[in-house]
């Protein structure tokens, strides 16, 4: 009886097999990322329905920033440690939580409340999901599960917003409809999560991962400080296509569209992802000098479009700038992260992620305060006009790099 019961306790946990696992957590992965897209064009219909201020719609759009840097500086190396399986699951479950929030929603406070909840899931999931794509990926396939995990958010981003526009202008239950769907797909998600097998063991130091760790080594602070600023200036431009540029189809080019609103958010998560795969191969050095000049143009584009009255023209500025963020934003890390150590680079990963969310949260809250006294053409104006003075400061930084011979291409320290 003993000997019966001892089998019974070691017996294998039931698992899916690889290629789903896979193939489930590229799907579950890139479907948290639609939800958060998803918002970009229903802001729109939630300030049409219940007529709060342009100050909450940006606000409701800003205060993600917090919740995901907040769980990714205390959460996002805890997979290490426990185990993939355990910190993706808890991270569905509150992502679960945050789509019913939104699905049920009576009023803005909810939905900003959600999306902060929103946030600390993807923090929380991010780290772990794109390691466990590499993990799970079939041993010829681990490529494929490094690019899975780099273009899932951005793919996610454009993709929900684009499907959310569709649905706002096809049906009048937008909202209902794509956060049940979304709902049902994450809860799959996390049962096939729960059957898959675990990735890495377990190791000590569970605890003092939760401790936030942002550290620039002193032979990777001259490549952080130049590429800091365009850094900020593409996750600004990110803001500025999910957190107003929707509600300027209305506002600015006086179209009553649905569609267009998610196209809005579409156009530059969608053109960096493709941007970003298509550079995976290109010198950093040369990918962050043409990422770059692209967030130049396409700020510049945006502000011609807004002033011209032109949506075209904005859409284009649009697309352009998001080729600036595909090619900078990869660059930086391939410049950057080298640099440091191995038993560093988590920090330094955490620095570039801190400016990152600090510039998608805070400027476009300011932006929001803007509207109400300069009108949103002359903020919006002004704010592109912001992104151009840090690209231009960080191609300053490149140049100087570059003469001094400090780094060359490649992402290798000079000899």
């Amino acid at each position: 009886m003993t000997t019966t019961h001892s089998s019974t306790a070691t017996r294998p946990r039931p698992t899916v097999p690889g290629g789903v696992a896979f193939a489930s957590a590229a799907i579950t992965f890139t479907s948290i990322y639609l939800a958060t897209g998803a918002l970009t064009p229903l802001l729109v219909v939630y300030r049409e329905e219940w007529g709060f201020p342009a100050t909450q719609l940006t606000l409701a759009f800003a205060v993600y920033a917090v919740g995901f840097l907040a769980a990714l500086l205390t959460l996002g190396g805890l997979s290490d440690h426990v185990g993939r399986r355990p910190v993706l699951i808890g991270a569905l479950l509150v992502q679960i939580a945050s789509n019913v929030m939104f699905l049920v929603a009576p009023g803005i406070e909810w939905v900003i409340a959600g999306r902060i909840v929103q946030g600390v899931a993807q923090g929380a999931a991010t780290t772990a999901f794109t390691a466990a794509l590499v993990e799970l990926a079939p041993p010829a396939r681990k490529r494929l599960g490094a690019i899975l995990g780099s273009v899932g958010v951005t793919l996610g981003l454009g993709a929900g917003s684009l499907v959310a526009g569709f649905a706002i202008q096809v049906t009048e239950t937008a909202n209902a409809v794509i956060f049940t769907v979304l709902t049902i797909v994450t809860i799959l998600g996390t049962v096939v999560v729960g059957l898959s097998p675990e990735t890495v063991s377990r190791a000590p130091g569970a605890v003092r991962s939760l401790v936030p760790r942002i550290s620039l080594p002193l032979a990777a602070r001259a490549e952080f400080a130049a590429a800091a600023p365009v850094i900020a200036a593409i996750w600004m431009l990110a803001g500025l296509s999910g957190g107003l540029a929707p509600s300027m189809i209305a506002s600015v080019f006086h179209h009553d569209s649905g569609l267009l609103n998610g196209t809005a958010g579409f156009i530059a998560p969608a053109t960096s992802a493709v941007v970003g795969l298509a550079f995976a191969r290109v010198d950093p050095r040369r990918a962050m000098t043409i990422g770059i000049y692209a967030s130049i143009v396409g700020a510049l584009g945006i502000i011609g479009g807004v002033l011209a009255g032109s949506l075209a023209v904005m859409f284009l500025g649009q697309a352009v700038a998001g080729l600036g963020f595909g090619a900078s934003f990869t660059a930086a890390l391939r410049l950057v992260l080298p640099l440091a150590g191995a038993n560093q680079r988590a920090g330094v990963v955490s620095g570039i992620y801190v400016v990152s969310y600090l510039a998608l949260g805070i400027p476009i809250i300011v932006v929001g305060q803007l509207t109400e006294s300069l009108g949103i053409v002359s903020a919006v104006v002004w704010y592109s006009a912001a992104t151009v003075l840090l690209a231009f400061i960080s191609l300053a930084g490149q140049l100087h790099l570059q003469l001094t011979g400090r780094r060359v291409g490649g992402g290798e320290p000079s000899r």
